[in-house]
């Protein structure tokens, strides 16, 4: 992986969670905080699994076993 993809995921996943907050912002207008919770999780979810995925690349990159092109 390059580290021009590696930057884009990075703000995927920080657009991720921003939708996220949008989902459950509007969401409460229309329905009680229990089913907004629950309507976000899902793509808070994959954002945080996104960042880990990248936090474990960035340390792998660090560490030298397998270096960022």
């Amino acid at each position: 992986m390059d580290r021009s993809r590696f930057v884009a995921l990075a703000f995927a996943a920080f657009g991720l969670v921003f939708i996220s907050f949008l989902i459950r912002g509007t969401t409460r207008l229309v329905a009680p905080y229990g089913v907004a919770v629950a309507a976000s999780a899902p793509v808070l979810f994959a954002a945080a699994a996104l960042l880990a995925a990248l936090l474990v690349l960035a340390l792998l990159d660090v560490a030298g076993i397998r270096p960022l092109t």
